[in-house]
């Protein structure tokens, strides 16, 4: 049978494109909103990413899991998109005051939402647009391409309205959030779900598919690359920011250059997301992600020695050459090395838990180092973490070894035989 691909295309980059939307929105300008409008020091703001890591840590093997039992169904998309448009409301009469009153308990609650609607959210939207990328047949990086419109647009936006009023950029939040239902309740992916060729269909992923998952070694030296790259990429772009405002006259000066700065490296990365495939496919997954984590260790060590907003300027726009690479490396090295039906649960186990793992070990650390040794030493030392892991990662991680058989595949990952237990050969 013939499937229209086009439709579902458009209304997936739709999800995409307004996730993003609410999430820079409300996150982009993040660290500036508690430092300027809530008043908190490097210290107090480190803590809140802290507390923010930790609840996604708790939530995205949830989500991971439940995502991977649900399949192409839309029954978590509609929760996330229904936070989404609480994130005004929920910010402007919640978050505020309980950070100004009391920050621990501020930082909890406002953990709890930022995590559920957008920190973990992310990890489910990403996974499920690849998912039914390969149900539909189209790229998953012409796809995600949408989602850099997406935050290149709000950010855009939000720095110029930041010094208008900051609750602005939350009201396009709920905004966002609303389109994002309305596109969710037109696709439609009955003709996805039909019974596989032979009239078999494959079982729902159990707990101890996922426990087997977490004893294969390749799982851990993936991990390794992303807890000891992406996560301490994670944490670098956490204040920058600040850091970057500070570069300028006034901090309203610093807050637009951002937003615009932002802006335009987004806009530039959903470019370069089109051809990401095909320098991954020349590369290999694996020094894909050498590649990318290499672009991410110039950029971290530059921003440290950076001494003019020119210079850090250019280390920031390198993240748009980086990160189309990475993600379409992430995706490809999780297709080749572990089973297709759990793909959800090793991207956001692999890639979106290690990230909110060091987060939330070293968001706090940072903070303190911020505040008291300054963002050029910090950043200069977190670019040696990079360079280490990048070495152990250049031995442990596996090349690619050419297209497979589904037969062959099978027989390579034994250790995890979900397949066996789908029905299939």
């Amino acid at each position: 049978m013939q499937i229209s691909v086009k439709r579902e295309y458009w209304l997936i980059s739709g999800l995409l494109f307004f996730f993003f939307f609410a999430w820079s929105s409300s996150y982009s300008l993040f660290a500036i909103w508690l430092h300027r409008i809530i008043g908190l020091n490097g210290t107090e703001t480190g803590l809140i990413f802290g507390a923010n890591a930790i609840a996604a840590l708790l939530i995205q093997p949830f989500y991971g899991a439940l995502q991977d039992r649900l399949g192409l169904s839309k029954k978590l998309l509609v929760w996330i998109g229904v936070l989404l448009c609480a994130a005004a409301p929920f910010a402007i009469y919640v978050y505020a005051n309980l950070l100004a009153h009391n920050v621990v308990l501020g930082a909890v609650v406002g953990a709890a939402f930022l995590a559920f609607s957008m920190l973990a959210g992310v990890g489910v939207i990403e996974s499920y647009t690849e998912r039914l990328s390969r149900h539909a047949g189209f790229e998953f990086g012409a796809t995600r391409m949408w989602g850099s419109l997406g935050w290149a647009s709000a950010t855009g936006v939000a720095g110029a309205v930041f010094n208008i009023d900051p609750n602005i950029a939350f009201y396009m939040s709920s905004a966002a959030g609303v389109a994002f239902l309305l596109i969710l309740f037109r696709l439609d992916l009955t003709q996805f779900k039909k019974p596989q060729l032979g009239g078999e269909t494959a079982l729902p992923v159990r707990m101890n598919d996922l426990w087997k998952l977490l004893t294969l070694p390749r799982f851990w030296a993936f991990g390794l690359y992303l807890t000891g790259v992406c996560g301490v990429y994670m944490i670098y772009e956490q204040q920058f920011p600040v850091y970057f405002s500070s570069f300028f006259s006034t901090p309203e000066e610093g807050t637009r250059a951002y937003g615009y700065l932002n802006s335009s490296q987004v806009l530039l990365e959903a470019v370069l997301m089109l051809f990401a495939p095909w320098v991954v496919g020349r590369t290999g997954a694996k020094y894909g992600l050498i590649l990318g984590g290499s672009i991410m260790f110039v950029r971290i060590l530059g921003s440290g020695l950076a001494v003019d907003a020119w210079t850090i300027a250019a280390c920031k726009m390198l993240h748009a050459i980086e990160v189309p690479i990475l993600l379409v490396s992430v995706f490809k090295y999780i297709s080749i090395n572990f089973d297709s039906l759990l793909s959800a649960s090793v991207y956001v186990l692999g890639f979106q838990f290690s990230q909110q793992l060091t987060a939330m070990l070293l968001s706090s650390v940072v903070g303190y180092g911020y505040d008291h040794v300054g963002f050029s030493s910090v950043y200069v030392m977190m670019a040696g973490v990079v360079g280490v892991c990048l070495l152990l990662s250049w031995s442990l991680l596996r090349a690619d070894r050419g297209r497979q058989s589904s037969q062959a595949r099978t027989l390579d990952l034994i250790e995890l035989p979900v397949m066996a237990q789908s029905g299939k050969p």
